[in-house]
């Protein structure tokens, strides 16, 4: 009989750090704005379909259940996102149990998810990785509890729902399963894929995912060409080097927690039937570093890290309370420091002036490898509202009849979703743009009297566009000090008819 945990389920318990997670999540929920890919998901909202150029579909569900349900503001767009930020907290804690641990193995693993910088970055805004995250750890638990339960297939059937609904969120749900079936096969568990159920939950995972991947198909596979693209602008100058040493920088102290999960997992008597999961993290570590992927992809795998650590923990320090109550200390403190660098609990003059306190020079450099004042994660959550401001003020000055022959055209996704978002309590027409996924529901033609242009390189831009112009003129731009859109330009075009063909060649090559 396997082992099992049976003196208690530890609910309660548990429920106390998931509290935790939500009041720290409801803290920092409304500050500083949206973010500017929250402003592209909440946009799908309005175009759902199985698929996006960036995302599969289930963003952009959420974000429609989002807007029904609580509304368009920065809160009500970040609750669900905290609710499944505290689910993970609680699949740790479940995972723990499951593995064996008790109230100070349950007490670590939690509290290093929680206090965890790269889980509490990634862990508020509404953005796809959140539900990544929390499909990963529900796989491994599900798996866990198959181990556990005699191979119960219906543990098999409730993974393959999870697969088939983790990757319409994240395709790296796909590889996550793929590394968790394969590390299967260098353990003695390797018994529990000899069975029929497998192939029936491979089947109900695809069924769910076809929709999807028909998609791709009939509009020539965007997710490629967007992957061609995020290489070249960003994948490619993370190195192999840098990953690694993100993946041991991203959570602070709690390095110390996950490493000994990882060799308890590997080494340990006690998880060897686990010990797959420790294989699991090494192949789709090194999938992901050869992909040359972010650091946050691997995110995910670290609470199954967590929970086998504070078992390890657990089974090594049989001291008193207090003394376990120090080490606890000892692994939360250090990070809760560093919680306002990531979760923006504080106003915004302090957080600057909380940066310029700790010196952290390495947490705000940005994509373009410079150091800047702020992390990139913040300033992309400001100078939005200026933006719709600033572009209603140039809209609004029109008369009627000029409106009626005026569109409103943003250059990159986070200016159109703040446009398309914003720009509705200032009844701002639909902006237009070729940025991302908007090109999908772009008009195929354009002809109007007046363009409002806004581009983050308009001034560059405007230089290309003359010829094609009768006239140009520059409104305004963003002035926000710290916001990455700062300096973008606001620019009132008069175009010939070069200027919508050019659009038209644009879009096609969009398409």
């Amino acid at each position: 009989m396997p082992y099992l945990n049976r003196r208690s389920s530890y609910n309660n318990f548990i429920m106390v750090f998931v509290c935790v997670k939500v009041a720290l999540n409801l803290l920092a929920i409304s500050r500083f704005g949206f973010h500017r890919d929250e402003l592209l998901h909440l946009a799908l909202a309005d175009h759902m379909d199985w698929g996006y150029k960036e995302v599969p579909p289930f963003i952009a569900l959420v974000a429609r259940i989002n807007l029904m349900l609580f509304g368009d503001s920065v809160f009500g767009a970040r609750i669900i996102t905290t609710i499944c930020a505290a689910l993970i907290v609680w699949l740790t804690g479940k995972l723990t149990v499951e593995m064996g641990g008790k109230k100070f193995a349950i007490a670590l693993a939690c509290s290093a998810v929680i206090f965890s910088p790269g889980m509490t970055a990634t862990g508020y805004l509404f953005q796809p990785v959140v539900f990544d995250q929390l499909w990963w750890v529900l796989m491994v638990w599900l798996l866990v509890k198959y181990v556990n339960n005699d191979s119960s297939p219906k543990y098999l059937y409730f993974i393959g729902l999870v697969v088939g609904v983790g990757m319409l969120t994240k395709y790296t749900t796909g590889f996550f399963a793929g590394a968790l079936i394969v590390s299967l096969l260098f353990t003695k568990q390797r018994r529990l894929l000899y069975n029929r159920h497998v192939a029936g939950a491979a089947l109900l995972a695809f069924v769910i995912f076809l929709p999807n991947l028909l998609w791709q198909y009939h509009h020539n596979w965007p997710v490629l060409s967007h992957m061609n693209e995020l290489k070249k602008t960003q994948l490619d100058f993370i190195k192999p080097l840098d990953f690694t040493k993100q993946q041991l920088m991203s959570h602070g102290i709690a390095v110390v927690i996950w490493l000994t999960g990882f060799f308890f997992l590997l080494l340990s008597f006690k998880l060897r039937k686990f010990q797959f999961l420790a294989f699991a993290y090494i192949i789709i570590f090194l999938f992901l570093m050869e992909m040359n992927g972010k650091n946050y992809y691997m995110f995910g795998a670290y609470p199954m890290l967590f929970a086998a650590g504070g078992f390890g923990f657990d089974r090594w320090i049989k001291s008193s309370r207090s003394v376990r109550f120090a080490i606890l200390a000892v692994f939360v403190i250090p990070n809760l420091i560093l919680i306002p660098v990531v979760l923006p609990l504080l106003t915004f003059n302090s957080t600057l002036a909380y940066f310029k306190y700790l010196n952290l020079k390495d947490i705000t450099i940005w994509e373009d490898q410079k150091q800047h004042a702020t992390t990139q994660d913040y300033a992309d959550m400001l100078g939005w509202d200026e933006l719709a401001q600033k572009v209603a003020h140039a809209y609004n000055s029109f008369n009627p009849e000029q409106q009626k022959q005026t569109i409103i055209y943003a250059t990159n996704y986070g200016e159109a979703g703040a446009l398309r978002h914003l720009g509705k309590q200032h009844q701002l027409p639909q902006p237009i743009s070729l940025s991302s996924s908007f090109s999908l529901w772009a008009p195929a033609r354009i002809n109007a009297k007046y363009v409002i242009y806004v581009g983050d390189t308009g001034d560059e831009d405007m230089q290309f566009y003359k010829p094609m112009l009768h006239n140009y003129r520059k409104l305004d731009s963003i002035t926000h000090t710290y916001a990455r859109e700062k300096g973008t330009g606001i620019f009132l075009l008069e175009p010939k008819p070069e200027f919508y063909e050019f659009y038209r060649q644009q879009l096609a090559n969009k398409k």
